[in-house]
């Protein structure tokens, strides 16, 4: 190769990058001369080499190209599932049937018919999802020697480890008859009252359990979890599995921005089942789980720390859809009397609200109170004649709005005999008056109630969570009190220092029960107050429903259970065990700085009183409707 030649190559080679060493061996500083220069490279026949200067670099560093090699065949690789089935049933089309979880981490469900059969498979990419649906697919041309690895094929994993070299038939009966439809069961299930404030599966009162969910719109199940269970399928994949081809409607929108709840809707054997959830996709996977429930008689697991407590007698299929009923009737409530929550005043971080019922269907229930609030007084703007409000907490403000509620009852007993029947009151036998036997009251609050119960639970329980890890430890069950003039709540100190009213009023901070705490003395002294002790019966919670950070262990602990060993209680006064729950569209956390006002209503208001939780008055300096209960 002459020098001509050699210059050509050079000009004609402009996209080699420069400064390249081809053996990543690093240039050496100084001189021009790369140091690829001296290196040997082999000229094809392997006998001989020479070096081949390319062109010179900007910096004088030398350019050498290494001669082109021949690529030689690699084994060939196996083919994946996706392209054998191609090959075995050329066109098939796989079709998206759902994608659940967050945005940073999707679930896909693909489906593929083949041979009449529909096959589905889930994966975190389309591509996976299809690559899992072909290969059961290819599975099932496959002839498997027992059931167990049939069912596995088919992508049926079961709950339990069988042994079938056992002499013992103890495997479950699903092996051989999974693809037969159960026979629903006919029992049906009941809401009753035992006068007590507790629910009892046998009462007077009945109406089944498929009729209160259809009434509700509700799921008679815990919530499904919108990320795929253990085996990998969500209720929407099961269900399609059962009755393929099934149509999501979508029926309304509600709720707040935080707190938006939607409702789907789906028809399976001629009858309709909803669901809500926070979403579209949740609302659909709980109308699936609905479905389920009521017609294959499928139940998924679910934590034990985030099921519903129930009182005693109560059967499990019913809690969550009272919870979500009596969720549902505030928030709706509180919607209407803030203009579709377009108000000012519809600003919150804590809504409360009691709803009582007057028998089994919830569709008859009626909100006593709705409140909002996060704040107490501060303690110069306490008042000695009772015209401030000292605690603006809005589970405690709704107690109160019940308390005006109770008096305008008995009042309406005692006005004539023909508004004796309007009245939730009865003649005692003991003296005095007494709740009619159906009547229950239900508690909501949208969080958990300050104190004992929040402390310990930051967040919603985790599927992880298997309830409190450290019960024993000391900070369990403390009494504590609510910051003057602020949020949050601090242990009580077991000091001598009594608090007074002059104290507080030259600077000692001002110490009010939290809420935990004074709920915990509802179950035991009741809600009616030292007033209505004189003339009523101990009137108690029927249940306490959390609309988020809902933990059953920390709260039952906090409202019954630290208590559970009181003794020697005066005649008609037990320790209530109410209901507990949370509710299947949990409200989501609302950051940044409470509102100073807390508002309430009780039926028979025209509408919302707002009060400054500072000074426990209204703007203008009046006393509260509700400052004398």
């Amino acid at each position: 190769m002459d020098v001509d030649d050699e210059e050509n190559m050079s000009s004609s080679s402009t996209d080699v990058k420069e400064n390249r060493n081809v053996d990543n061996v690093p240039p050496k500083d100084g001189g021009g001369q790369g140091a690829g220069e001296g290196m040997q490279l082999s000229n094809g026949g392997g006998s001989s080499s020479r070096k081949r200067p390319l062109e010179e670099g900007n910096n004088g560093h030398s350019k050498f190209r290494p001669k082109k090699r021949k690529k030689t065949p690699g084994p060939v690789l196996p083919k994946n599932a996706l392209m054998q089935l191609n090959e075995i049933k050329p066109g098939l089309q796989y079709k998206l049937l759902s994608q659940t979880g967050p945005v940073h981490a999707p679930m896909f469900v693909m489906a593929v018919e083949v041979n009449g059969q529909v096959f589905e498979g889930s994966g975190p990419t389309k591509k996976k999802a299809k690559l899992h649906a072909a290969e059961k697919a290819l599975r099932s041309f496959v002839q498997f020697p027992n059931a167990s690895e049939a069912h596995l094929a088919m992508g049926r994993t079961l709950s339990v480890n069988t042994d079938f070299t056992s002499d013992q038939a103890d495997f479950p009966d699903t092996l051989f008859n999974g693809f037969e439809t159960p026979v629903p069961s006919d029992a049906s299930f009941y809401l009753g009252s035992n006068g007590d404030g507790s629910f009892s599966s046998s009462g007077d009162y009945s109406l089944p359990s498929s009729a209160v969910a259809s009434s509700l719109s509700q799921s008679p199940l815990p919530a499904p979890s919108p990320y795929p269970s253990a085996s990998g399928k969500n209720p929407v994949m099961i269900l399609n599995e059962l009755r393929p081809g099934l149509k999501y409607e979508f029926l309304s929108e509600s709720g707040e921005s935080h707190a938006k709840n939607f409702v789907m809707a789906v028809a399976v054997d001629g009858q309709t089942f909803e669901g809500s959830g926070r979403n579209k996709k949740l609302a659909k996977a709980r109308a699936a789980q609905s479905a389920l429930a009521s017609l294959f008689n499928m139940q998924l697991d679910q934590t034990p720390s985030r099921q519903p407590i129930p009182s005693e007698g109560l059967q499990l299929h019913l809690p969550q859809v009272l919870a979500d009923a009596v969720a549902r009737l505030v928030v709706d409530k509180f919607s209407d009397l803030t203009e579709n929550f377009t108000s000012p005043h519809a600003r919150r971080k804590v809504l409360a609200g009691i709803v009582m019922t007057t028998g089994t269907d919830v569709k008859d229930a009626l909100v006593i109170s709705v409140s909002t609030g996060t704040k107490c007084i501060n303690g110069e703007y306490m008042s000695d004649r009772g015209l401030a409000l000292n605690d603006c907490h809005a589970e405690i403000i709704s107690r109160r709005c019940l308390l005006k509620f109770l008096y305008t009852q008995l009042e309406l007993y005692l006005s004539n005999k023909e508004d004796q029947q309007k009245s939730i009151f009865i003649k005692s036998e003991r003296g005095g008056f007494k709740l009619k036997e159906n009547v229950q009251f239900h508690l909501y609050i949208s969080t958990s109630p300050c104190g004992d119960a929040r402390i310990f639970s930051p967040h919603e329980a985790a599927q992880e969570d298997q309830g409190d890890r450290h019960p024993n430890r000391k900070a369990r069950g403390q009494l504590r009190t609510k910051i003057e003039s602020g949020e949050g709540t601090i242990p009580v100190r077991s000091t001598t220092t009594i608090q007074t009213w002059d104290g507080v009023l030259q600077g000692e901070r001002l110490l009010t029960m939290s809420c935990s705490d004074k709920i915990a003395r509802w179950n035991v002294l009741g809600i009616q107050g030292a007033l209505l002790s004189l003339f009523v019966e101990p009137i108690y919670f029927s249940s306490i429903i959390l609309g988020s950070l809902y933990h059953g262990d920390h709260l039952s602990r906090a409202v019954y259970q630290r208590i559970a060993e009181i003794e020697d209680l005066p005649p008609l006064y037990t320790l209530n065990r109410p209901l507990l729950s949370g509710i299947s569209n949990a409200e989501a956390r609302q950051p940044g700085k409470a509102p100073n006002f807390s508002v309430n209503w009780t039926v028979g208001d025209t509408g919302l009183e707002v009060i400054n939780a500072t000074t426990g008055k209204d703007e203008m300096g009046r006393a509260s409707r509700l400052s004398f209960l």
